[in-house]
């Protein structure tokens, strides 16, 4: 029963997770949208920056936004946090279920860095940990009195460290590492400099004092932050299911390609609530990028074989790696502990199968590495190239 009850529980933290994303992000948007929406008009009272009317559900909504706070606070106040605090915490509690209490098959791959479950463990956390800081610190910097500059710092921070966890995990757990830590920087921006400034902004209001207007501004610019990474974090977290963008050779330029694209979907969204000129330009390089990550996604695994690709495959060479390297994990009885059931429900026991299952073997084990997870089962980049051969030899 316990792989069975292990599998509910993953499944069941990711629906939470899943389920809070959608909350924070969802209000995360709404006042994106908001914000810059606002219009100044005569008549609107001292320290309004603007209003927007807005209709929903059968009715209608003046919001007006105050620069710093209003002269009076209201006696029930709304605040949104929680929605971030949730994501992380559910969001850290399926990386421990998974990939810590997973670390030999989702985290380590001893051709990359041959380490135990418990140095995965410390390296992620010290990654998350040591991440936060150094952004931290960047936005503190003299550079963080600039937007423009502080972008490109971030930026190429975090190309640097999805370079720097691919030497140091899987594919796939470098990919979802770079998410996760965005996740953290986004998290902790909400816990550790938005709310706290709202909150010495209210504790100044109840004091009689006029709140700094430092502090607005200060959360105005990670509230920006998290904005412009909002679309490239969920590309990161749902990467692991997709091998051409994890297990392929530059999954690290893929990080840094998605941070720009999700960054110009944004600028084109933020563009039109604002009411600027409509930045359709932001959509060729889009596509121009998602053009680049096809390509990349085709450069093959990381770990090449020098040897020429054969010229004619066998089948019976095909099963004989299939049933060495694969068949462990995706058999009606899985033999791997830890393992309930075939994962994907897909089973390469039988020639039928294997040949059934011929597109997936080529996605999963030929153009990627993302199979077998780790390479716990010691699949030989020659192996690699003669399946990539026989898949290339079937019939379209």
């Amino acid at each position: 029963m316990e792989p069975i009850v292990w599998e509910w529980v993953n499944f069941l933290v990711r629906w939470l997770h899943v389920i809070t994303a959608i909350a924070w992000i969802g209000s995360s948007f709404y006042f994106i949208h908001l914000d810059l929406s606002l219009r100044r008009r005569d008549g609107l009272p001292n320290g309004v920056a603007g209003e927007a009317w807005q209709v929903h559900g059968g009715g209608f909504y003046n919001m007006m936004k105050y620069t710093v706070a209003p002269p009076e606070l209201p006696e029930k106040l709304t605040w949104f946090k929680w929605e971030a605090y949730a994501t992380w915490l559910s969001g850290f509690a399926l990386l421990s279920v998974l990939y810590y209490h997973g670390a030999a098959l989702y985290m380590i791959d001893p051709a990359v860095l041959d380490i135990p479950w418990w140095g995965a463990v410390l390296l992620s956390l010290g990654a998350l940990g040591l991440g936060w800081h150094v952004y931290d610190r960047l936005c503190k910097s003299p550079l963080g009195k600039d937007d423009v500059k502080l972008a490109a710092a971030g930026f190429v921070f975090l190309v640097l460290v999805a370079w720097g966890l691919s030497h140091l995990f899987s594919g796939r757990a470098a990919m979802l590492h770079v998410g996760a830590l965005i996740g953290t920087m986004m998290s902790a921006n909400v816990f550790r400099i938005i709310i706290p400034n709202q909150t010495k902004a209210v504790a100044a209001m109840k004091a009689g004092q006029v709140p700094d207007p430092a502090l607005g501004k200060q959360a105005k610019q990670r509230s920006l932050h998290n904005n412009y990474l909002t679309l490239p974090v969920v590309f990161l977290m749902i990467s692991n299911h997709y091998p051409l963008a994890f297990g392929t050779r530059y999954s690290w330029v893929i990080v840094a390609v998605v941070l720009v694209v999700g960054a110009v979907i944004r600028h084109f969204f933020n563009s039109r609530h604002a009411g600027k000129p409509t930045p359709w330009w932001t959509w060729a390089v889009a596509a121009a990028g998602v053009a680049v990550i096809v390509g990349l996604s085709a450069a093959g695994t990381r770990t090449e074989s020098a040897a020429a690709a054969p010229a004619r495959v066998e089948f019976a060479q095909v099963e004989e790696v299939v049933l060495s390297r694969c068949s462990m994990c995706h058999a009606a009885q899985p033999v791997w502990e830890g393992i309930g059931a075939p994962p994907r429900g897909v089973m390469l026991d039988s020639a039928e199968a294997i040949g059934r299952h011929a597109p997936q073997i080529r996605t999963w084990a030929a153009l990627s590495d993302a199979m077998p997870p780790g390479n716990v089962t010691g699949i030989t980049p020659e192996e690699r190239r003669l399946l990539a051969a026989w898949t290339d030899q079937l019939p379209r």
